[in-house]
């Protein structure tokens, strides 16, 4: 979820990407018109029911304190194809965490879209003995096999929190356990995500939202150097997702373009994935916006690069 935040344009990389109308950011995409790829796998979705578990975050939020459910994000991509599904953990009450894989569980045998669970776990619990700690959330975890990766989020927490012995710990045992590690952390951290990745070289790792550049604020740098430090470590993804809500409430595609081009100039097409952050991109628009506004920055991509960003690296990177 997050804050809402907003930045700089930087625009030298955005015509290389293709004009994106402000007018043509929203589209409906029959099928039949719907080229390449043929299905969508949306690499971050969030459901929740406050009714079923607590989630505080939403108190400051009232449009988004309702439940979110797939029969809603069926109704909001219309006839866009997605084929599989990407769910992330949504904050609840972290001693609500396991209640809420069974959730997305239940949920998963009306929607089997649902493909794969990002599930919340307290990584800084440490490793105790067989049968506690964080050994023994993760041993849970796993007998869902729809668990893909862990988030525990960065962002929000106080500066040094990801580079503590045991946080980093918990990451590292997130790999060796085969799972990926999202980073959810806001462009002002990015240096310690960094390290963090650097002391983490066998676990994967699936940076969220571009790393929620300040775009409403207009600023590049230095996200821009952060996220090509972050590129350079072959382990590290990249979702683009989660732009809209960093953006200006009165934003418009070129506001976007600068950053949406710099994750592409470092991670390259083959590791970047597709992700659509719903329902929180409701704050700032509609799903139709989103996919329009990616559909239009791709046009120009072969369809293989196109098929590797909307389906077939995220189907790699987490397993599907």
């Amino acid at each position: 979820m997050g804050d809402v935040m907003n930045a700089e344009r930087g625009t030298r990389n955005a015509e290389q990407q293709g004009e994106v109308d402000r007018s043509d950011a929203r589209v409906d995409v029959p099928r039949s018109d719907f080229r390449v790829p043929r299905s969508i796998i949306d690499s971050h979705v969030h459901f929740w029911d406050p009714g079923e578990l607590h989630y505080p975050w939403l108190t400051a939020v009232p449009s988004l304190d309702r439940a979110f459910l797939p029969t809603d994000y069926a109704a909001a991509t219309g006839p866009i194809p997605i084929d599989r599904i990407v769910f992330v953990e949504a904050n609840c009450r972290p001693d609500e965490a396991g209640r809420e894989v069974e959730f997305v569980e239940r949920l998963a045998q009306a929607e089997p879209r649902v493909a794969g669970i990002v599930a919340y776990v307290d990584l800084a619990q440490g490793l105790e003995a067989r049968g506690s700690g964080l050994g023994a959330t993760l041993e849970a975890l796993a007998r869902s096999p729809r668990v893909k990766g862990i988030r525990q989020n960065i962002q929000g927490q106080a500066a040094g929190f990801c580079r503590t012995r045991g946080f980093v710990e918990g990451v590292r045992e997130v790999g060796r356990r085969g799972l990926v590690f999202d980073l959810c952390a806001t462009h002002d951290q990015l240096g310690e995500v960094i390290g963090l990745v650097r002391d983490c070289p066998d676990t994967r790792f699936v940076l969220d939202h571009c790393g929620k550049p300040a775009i409403r604020q207009r600023a590049f740098e230095p996200w821009s150097e952060n996220i090509a430090r972050l590129a350079a470590h072959e382990n590290v993804c990249c979702k683009l997702s989660g732009l809209l809500t960093e953006a200006a409430e009165a934003w418009c595609p070129e506001d976007l373009l600068p950053y949406a081009a710099r994750v592409v100039e470092c991670f390259g097409q083959e590791r970047l994935l597709y992700g659509s952050d719903w329902p929180v991109l409701t704050l700032a628009g509609d799903y139709g916006t989103w996919y329009g506004f990616t559909e239009r920055f791709t046009r120009s991509w072969s369809a293989a690069d196109r098929t590797r960003f909307y389906a077939d690296t995220a189907a790699r990177v987490y397993g599907l």
